[in-house]
């Protein structure tokens, strides 16, 4: 049995180098990575595959922009007959600070439109999901254009620090499963942990 592994973003060169496209970014780093091709158009998606250690996996790009993210994820988990432990969700979250990972088993959406939409379609929330920490936006920024607006480039690379931290995230949950991940990789400074908690309900 194959692992389906997804991560969330916008389609298109506007949306590239965007906050909210950090599911698309590890999902070409593990690409890079492992030498695969995720081009071919599929399922509402682009998808490759390719191996992480002896376990087979399906790397997902949904192309439906973020909103309806659920339908790519629901049809391809639906073709290969995926069970909910083998599909990893990677998307990122404001609510988690920056340069932080949250790996987690099940959940709610919390305030992710992307995420949302996952579970609508899916009628589940009992799968795997990587949170990629974007930081809070402050008060007098809109939260459309923390999202998906120009990134400043001071938090360029800490960004792209993130994204192979949570690739490396999703080897080990593939490789040595979700427990060791959550040990490994899992950190929240103790005074976000409260606000977090409630976002997950």
């Amino acid at each position: 049995m194959m692992f389906v592994i997804a991560g969330l973003g916008n389609p298109g060169k506007e949306y590239e180098n965007t906050r909210h496209n950090m599911g698309f970014k590890v999902i070409d780093a593990l690409a890079s990575e492992l030498g695969v091709d995720v081009k071919r158009e599929k399922f509402h998606a682009l998808i490759g595959q390719g191996k992480i250690g002896n376990e087979k996996i399906v790397l997902v790009k949904p192309q439906t922009y973020m909103n309806r993210s659920g339908i790519a994820v629901r049809e391809i988990a639906m073709y290969y007959n995926i069970p909910p432990e083998k599909l990893i969700v990677i998307y990122d979250d404001i609510d988690i600070p920056l340069t932080s990972i949250r790996i987690r088993k099940a959940g709610g959406p919390g305030t992710h439109n992307g995420m949302r939409s996952v579970v609508k379609e899916l009628g589940i929330n009992s799968f795997p999901r990587i949170r990629i920490g974007v930081g809070t936006s402050s008060r007098d920024e809109n939260l459309v254009n923390r999202v998906i607006g120009k990134v400043p480039k001071g938090e360029q690379k800490i960004l792209e620090d993130i994204v192979i931290k949570a690739a490396d995230a999703v080897k080990d949950i593939v490789a040595l499963g979700i427990d060791t991940a959550m040990n490994r990789h899992n950190y929240t400074p103790p005074e976000e942990k409260e606000k977090i908690d409630e976002n997950d309900n």
